[in-house]
Formats: C-alpha cells, sequence, structure tokens
C-alpha cells in the first residue's frame, strides 16, 4: 500500500511519528510511505505560523497560549475551501496517486481530508494523534468525526478524542509512533556500564544526567548547569545539542573550567534510544514525543517548564503526573534539589521505572501497519 502521511515542522514530535511509520514500514514490506509538509509546502502564510510556532517554543512559550487559542477559534483548515494553495496540495495528490492518507498532525484531518477525498474519491483518511491527555491544551481539531479511523497513542487520548466528537467505534489505541531502536531488548546493566565507559568517557556508575532539546533546539543547559554546580550538585551530565552549534561550543567551554560536573556535550545524534538507557533521568521540555520515548525507555523525566509551558506540553504534564513518573521544574535552581533526592534515594528512582515500565504500550508501530491495511481492504 501506498501511504501519504501529513505532517508539519511544528516542534518535532509530528515529524518524530511520520518518520518512525516510514522506518517501520520499511523493516515490515507491508506499506511505501511519503511524507508531505502539508502546512509550509501548501502556502507561504502557513510557513509564516510555522516558523512563529517554533520561534514561541524557543523564545517564550507562555506566548502559545494565545497562539494556541486564536488556532481554535480561526479554524483555519476546518474545511476544504478555507485553505490558501489547495490547488498545490491537489496537484501533488494527483502526482502520487496514494490509497491511504494519514495524518499525523492536528491541523491537517480536516480540510486536507477534504480535498483528498475531492482529488481521490474513496481514499482512506486516517487520524493518528500523538498526545496524552485531554482538557486544555488537547486541540479540537484532532476530532474529525468524518475521518475512517483515530488511532490514539494511549487511552486516554482516544477519551479526549471521544469527548470531542470522534465515533467511540473509531477510536482505537495504537501506542507510540517511535524510532524501531526504542522496541530492541533493552540493556543490560553491565552494557549500561560499558556505554557510559567506552561510547562516552564518563563514569560508568556516576548518577547520570540527561538534558535533552528538541528538534528546534529549545534549551536552557547552561541555567541549568550553573545552578547544580552552584548548589554543589554534582551528577555527570550528557547535554544534547543537536544543530545548536552556540549551545555546543558554551558547554564545552563551561565544562574545562567547572570538572566537578564531567559534561559530554552531543551534537545531533540519532543514539537517543541507548543514551536514555544509560541515564538516570532526563531533563526536557515536555513535549509528547521525549516524553513517549523516555516512558519507553523507563527513564524517570524531569519536565522543563522554564519560560512557561505550553498548552500542548500541559497535557503530557498533566499525563505523567497522574501517572507519577515526573517532576516539573519552572526556574533552573529548582533542578539541584530534585537531582540530590534521586541520587540519595535510589529506591525513589526505581519505584518511578516501575511505573514507566507499566505505562508502556503493548503495540508497536507494526500494529499500526496492520490497521492501515485493514482499512485500505
Amino acid at each position: 500500500m501506498k501511504i501519504l502521511i501529513l505532517s508539519s515542522s511544528t516542534g518535532g514530535g509530528h515529524n518524530m511519528r511520520a518518520r518512525s511509520l516510514t522506518e517501520w514500514s520499511q523493516l515490515s514490506n507491508l506499506a511505501e510511505t511519503s511524507t508531505h509538509q502539508a502546512l509550509e509546502s501548501t502556502h507561504p502564510l502557513y510557513q509564516f505560523g510555522v516558523e512563529s510556532y517554533n520561534w514561541i517554543q524557543r523564545s517564550a512559550p507562555w506566548l502559545h497560549h494565545l497562539y494556541f487559542n486564536y488556532l481554535e477559534v480561526a479554524s483555519m483548515f476546518k474545511s476544504s475551501s478555507r485553505i490558501m494553495g489547495r490547488q498545490k496540495f491537489v496537484h501533488y495528490l494527483h502526482s502520487l496517486r496514494p490509497d491511504l492518507i494519514l495524518s499525523v498532525h492536528g491541523s491537517t484531518n480536516h480540510g486536507f481530508f477534504d480535498l483528498a477525498r475531492e482529488a481521490i474519491p474513496g481514499i482512506p483518511c486516517v487520524t493518528y494523534c500523538g498526545e496524552l491527555f485531554g482538557g486544555y491544551g488537547f486541540s479540537k481539531h484532532w476530532a474529525n468525526p468524518q475521518a475512517d479511523l483515530f488511532i490514539g497513542a494511549v487511552p486516554e487520548c482516544c477519551e479526549a478524542a471521544i469527548s470531542c466528537g470522534v465515533p467511540p467505534e473509531k477510536a482505537v489505541v495504537g501506542g507510540f509512533l517511535l524510532d524501531p531502536h526504542f522496541y530492541h531488548q533493552p540493556m543490560t546493566e553491565i552494557e549500561k556500564k560499558e556505554y557510559r565507559r567506552t561510547q562516552l568517557g564518563l563514569d560508568e556508575d556516576r548518577f547520570t544526567l540527561l538534558l535533552g532539546t528538541g528538534a528546534v533546539g529549545a534549551n536552557n543547559h547552561l541555567s541549568l548547569l550553573k545552578k547544580l554546580a552552584a548548589a554543589k550538585v554534582y551528577p555527570q551530565v550528557i547535554a544534547l545539542c543537536g544543530k545548536n552549534q552556540k549551545t555546543f561550543s558554551e558547554i564545552e567551554e563551561w565544562s574545562k573550567a567547572h570538572p566537578e560536573i564531567p559534561v559530554k556535550a552531543l551534537a545531533y545524534t540519532r543514539e537517543i534510544p541507548q543514551l536514555m538507557q544509560i541515564s538516570d533521568a532526563l531533563v526536557a521540555r515536555p513535549g509528547t514525543g521525549t516524553t513517549c520515548e523516555a516512558i519507553q525507555s523507563s527513564c524517570p523525566i524531569i519536565h522543563n517548564g522554564i519560560g512557561g509551558i505550553m498548552p500542548q506540553e500541559w497535557i503530557t504534564v498533566k499525563y505523567t503526573r497522574k501517572h507519577q513518573v515526573s517532576q516539573t521544574i519552572h526556574f533552573a535552581g529548582s533542578l539541584p534539589k530534585i537531582v540530590d533526592h534521586w541520587m540519595k534515594n535510589p529506591n525513589t528512582l526505581q519505584e518511578i521505572k516501575a511505573r514507566l515500565n507499566s505505562l508502556q504500550p503493548s503495540q508497536t508501530p507494526a500494529s499500526i501497519l496492520k490497521r492501515l491495511a485493514d482499512q485500505i481492504a
């Protein structure tokens, strides 16, 4: 089957899920996938909106409450007639001729579905939603009663969609859409120690803190490191810098002057599954993608709420709080107390890891592919 995945680069989670499905498709030979950046490829105004979203996430997360609520009211993509540049999208559909449309973005599963059905009558249109909880922050645009199927990452996601109008018989739990490496056999304790020592040059037994960064480079690494040093809390740290060379250089310089906290700064890497497994805790923005990766890796989470928490992030925080697998900080100075407590109370960490294990879905993305195949059949 030929699947067209509709995504957009607002944050990194949507594209992460699209990549995951593509990688699983290649492993299973069940499907051929194409990913289309539906918003930014259709009209310059949508490209501007995507860039604005990412600037807000990096610079002023609190501002996103205005952005989110405007989009909820404006409903810019609710029908095909409202989509600017729609002929460009229709032309793309005619050239590709997919067998099924899968939307992994809340703005691409209404009007874009209508355009697809006009261009290719009878084509199945399915929504995959990776959100983890309902309420404020769960966009009503995820819920399209006319979609052929709604696949939610967790039961709470399906419950939220049903409350927004998705017929219960169309809502199914599908689990996380993650890189295949997150589903490999977990590393043993010996393998974790060896990885810390040989791959990272770190102590094999020291408490290891992973500082995460999203696809758009949102992070507070330097502030967090400074507060740890000032409080004399000394874990060893892996600092993910992605493609942010400025952050990478600053951390390297800082670490030379503060040997009491060994820091391994890493540029863009595909070894996130291994890094989460060998870390005792993760500090990251409350994005659903990173949070699902941490759950699948049994890595306790400290959600970074510095600068405010975006509406979509709040529902992630609510999910992890409900299941008691996370802490949240709103100031860099709050981190040392949590880390110090976890370093001195390893049993607490083990209890959190046990709860994380219980949250890991029984399904893999292969089961999602099979559901999509059933829609075509």
